[in-house]
């Protein structure tokens, strides 16, 4: 039961994401850095995506996924098409992952160390969930700035 909360969650707040990226008024907007910042928008999405697709993804759902770490960081400029389409890929294998999963599993070790730590699922998910919502509210204020900024 509780990697459905778990999955509800983390599912919503990926729709969340969905809906900030394409309410950029202007889509450049989303790779520029607020004043004092260096993470854009688009480079916080991008994060996320890979974040999710690799902790949970690949960890969990053996997609194969390999995550670039530095290129979420490091891309500009990345369609917004693109970014839709990487997204959708994110939903679809967190999705498989949460489907396959064995309640049993949240109590087992995570396979990657947490914090320098070894953990349990359930603390990783709790962990991975605080850090989408984190980011989740970066991006929208950027967004809500930048949309200001072009009205």
């Amino acid at each position: 039961m509780m990697q459905l909360h778990f999955q509800t969650i983390i599912l919503r707040d990926l729709q969340k994401l969905k809906d900030e990226i394409n309410s950029y008024t202007n889509e450049a907007t989303m790779w520029q850095p607020l004043p004092g910042t260096t993470n854009t928008g688009g480079n916080l999405a991008l994060h996320l995506i890979g974040n999710l697709r690799h902790f949970i993804g690949a960890e969990l759902g053996n997609s194969g996924y390999i995550r670039e770490r530095e290129a979420e960081f490091n891309s500009r400029n990345v369609p917004l098409a693109t970014l839709n389409a990487l997204l959708e890929t994110c939903i679809s294998e967190v999705t498989h992952a949460f489907y396959q999963l064995d309640p049993e599993r949240m109590s087992a070790p995570f396979p990657k160390e947490i914090g320098g730590q070894t953990r349990e699922t359930a603390f990783a998910l709790l962990h991975l969930t605080g850090h989408l919502s984190y980011h989740l509210g970066q991006i929208n204020y950027h967004r809500r700035y930048f949309n200001s900024q072009n009205s």
